[in-house]
This record gives structure tokens, C-alpha cells and sequence, in this order.
């Protein structure tokens, strides 16, 4: 090995070694402001944010959605997700609770932030959660049809109207014909 390249190795394990110093002393000395009243910094946003998207996405690649998200389906959704969900997410016309608007990161409002996400991914934010984040894993708790209901509603809110979002019902709703399940 040249002196050259010996130099330039020795200089990036130096410098990974004082990038690892470092962020163990920020670690060990609680360095980093965790409170939920102080915004990420961009950087830090940003990492997250890309992170979880990519996650996300990588990791809904193998779901199979139903072959068809029916108004059943959107119907029982409506339900699950004004009991579970608004709270956080808001809903069509209606902000999130005041106390979900000091998260972070802040949860997206759904009535837009749908279009931006397919249903797999959606079924598997709602079945899995996000660590750190606030939002919880319903799988444990939940069957898979109750998440595709959700995943459905929630994928048809950004055209619902704000009537259309007002008229469905809070609480579980069975699609017609539908076998009773447990949560």
C-alpha cells in the first residue's frame, strides 16, 4: 500500500473514530433535547422522515392489497379509524386533538397525506406502528380484514367530502355479510 493511500485510510478511520466519540458523548450526556415541545433539526427531520419512508415502503413491497377497496370495506373503516385514529390524524375537515399537535414528529393529516401513500403501505403503517413516533402497531391487537378496512377509508379520505366524512358512524362497523371477529 502507498504512503498516499495509507494516509488517506488512516485519516477516515481517525475521523470515524472522533464521529463515534462524539455521538457516544452525546448519547451517555443526554446532549440531544428530546422534549416533544423542541422541533427535530432539519437534518435531523429529515433522516427520520426519509428513513421511515423508505422503510416503509421497502417493507410493503410483499403485501398483496384485496383485489378491490369496496365501500363495505371504507364503511367499517370509518368506525375503527374515529375511535383510534382522528385523535392523532384529524379527519376530513376536522383537525387532529390539541394535544397530538405538540408530537414529533407531528403525525400527518391523513385526509391529505393518504394520497401520497399506497394501501399497502398504509396497511402496514396501521398493522405495524413506527417506533418512536407515537404511532402504534394494531396488528396485536387487530385482525388483518379490521386493517385493511382502515387501510381502505383511510386511502379514500382525500376525496371525501367533508359531509361524506361527517356521515359515517364511530366505533366498529361490520361490512354487510361479514363474520363477527374479535379485537
Amino acid at each position: 500500500m502507498s504512503k498516499i493511500w495509507r494516509g488517506v485510510l488512516l485519516g477516515a478511520v481517525g475521523t470515524l473514530l472522533v464521529l463515534i466519540a462524539i455521538g457516544l458523548l452525546v448519547i451517555l450526556t443526554g446532549g440531544y433535547n428530546v422534549a416533544a415541545t423542541d422541533r427535530h433539526t432539519p437534518l435531523g427531520e429529515w433522516a427520520l422522515t426519509t428513513t421511515m419512508r423508505n422503510a416503509v415502503q421497502g417493507a410493503a413491497d410483499d403485501i398483496e392489497a384485496p383485489a378491490e377497496l369496496t365501500p363495505a370495506m371504507i364503511t367499517a373503516g370509518a368506525g375503527e379509524y374515529k375511535a383510534m385514529c382522528v385523535q392523532c390524524h384529524g379527519g376530513v375537515g376536522e383537525g387532529r386533538a390539541e394535544w397530538a399537535e405538540t408530537m414529533r414528529p407531528k403525525p400527518p393529516a391523513l385526509a391529505h397525506a393518504a394520497r401520497e401513500w399506497s394501501s399497502e403501505e398504509i396497511f402496514w403503517l396501521v398493522k405495524h406502528g413506527v417506533k418512536m413516533s407515537g404511532m402504534p402497531a394494531f396488528g396485536p391487537t387487530h385482525d388483518d380484514r379490521t386493517l385493511w378496512n382502515i387501510a381502505a377509508f383511510v386511502k379514500a379520505m382525500p376525496e371525501m367530502s367533508e359531509q361524506e366524512y361527517a356521515g359515517y358512524a364511530v366505533g366498529h362497523v361490520d361490512p354487510p355479510g361479514a363474520a363477527p371477529h374479535q379485537h
